[in-house]
């Protein structure tokens, strides 16, 4: 990515369009953004950041200043070095501890404790190598459920990016049926390439790893696949309001859901809309600004 827009602005305004951001489906899948605080001691000042392959115009400026509601702040354009700007900015990267794994880039090493899972996951294409809130509240909450007596013989992780949760899962599941799914093809080799480097094996059988391209649950190996003991999806609020009936389809009675990706201001709504699709909640946990929710199919 050669060109970078940041505009700064109070929390609650970077947040506001965050959220617009989700509902925009027509969206350009090459203006990759994100938000952020500035500087820890200044948590109510951040700026969001659009990067953008080529020289933005006025339609991609334009999108970018419909997200905010209001007074749109300076949009600043700048041309970036030559680089990669996802592993620049993985590089340096503090390793998590969350549950019972450890998750790392290649730049720090394994910790190799006694009942600790280490997973390397590189800077690569694909979204989420684990430092972000959501995932690292995602793996702890896996374990919760493990020592809660879950039992999973078949799960399927939905957006999986580059495969964490779903290697996470065949961890503490050892024998069970495992598949990933993204919307992104260039997710396929990023999580064929990480189960290799993490010692996961691919394949249909149970303890390994099948993986495919899909949109939502829509796709005939997931549905081929299923019903499922556990369902992971760390994907946004918004496809998660409208997944919840599929979900609740595609789930044993009894059956359980792992959903992440959504602000705290949102739970109420992913809530409801597992509620009415027959589901309720079993624990739930907050990371930051970021909601976990453990729920579970009523039988």
């Amino acid at each position: 990515m050669s060109w970078k827009i940041t505009a700064f602005a109070p929390r609650s305004v970077i947040e506001g369009a965050l959220l617009a951001h989700e509902d925009a489906f027509d969206w350009d899948p090459q203006i990759v953004l994100s938000g952020s605080e500035i500087a820890e001691d200044k948590p109510d000042d951040w700026q969001l950041e659009a990067w953008l392959a080529d020289e933005p115009g006025e339609a991609e400026k334009g999108a970018i200043a419909a997200l905010f509601a209001g007074e749109v702040p300076e949009l600043i354009v700048e041309q970036l070095p030559d680089t990669d700007w996802l592993v620049t900015s993985q590089q340096g990267l503090e390793p998590i501890r969350a549950g019972r794994f450890h998750v790392h880039t290649p730049d720090h090493p394994a910790v190799n404790e006694p009942g600790v899972t280490d997973f390397t996951i590189p800077a690569s294409q694909a979204f989420g190598t684990g430092q972000h809130a959501t995932t690292a509240g995602c793996l702890s909450m896996l374990t919760h459920m493990r020592k809660q007596g879950v039992v999973v013989r078949n799960c399927a992780d939905i957006g999986t990016g580059t495969g964490l949760l779903a290697f996470a899962a065949l961890t503490l599941w050892p024998s069970a049926l495992a598949t990933a799914s993204d919307i992104d093809q260039v997710c396929v080799d990023v999580v064929r390439d990480n189960a290799a480097a993490n010692g996961i094996a691919m394949g249909p059988r149970g303890g390994q790893l099948v993986m495919t391209v899909a949109d939502g649950m829509n796709h005939p190996l997931l549905a081929a696949r299923g019903p499922y003991d556990l369902i992971m999806a760390n994907i946004l609020a918004g496809p998660l309001v409208s997944l919840a009936p599929d979900f609740a389809t595609s789930l044993v009675p009894g059956g359980h859901l792992l959903l992440a990706g959504l602000l705290e201001t949102q739970e109420a709504a992913v809530r409801s809309a597992c509620r009415k699709a027959g589901m309720r909640l079993a624990a739930r946990l907050v990371n930051g600004d970021w909601s976990i929710l453990w729920l579970r199919k009523r039988r």
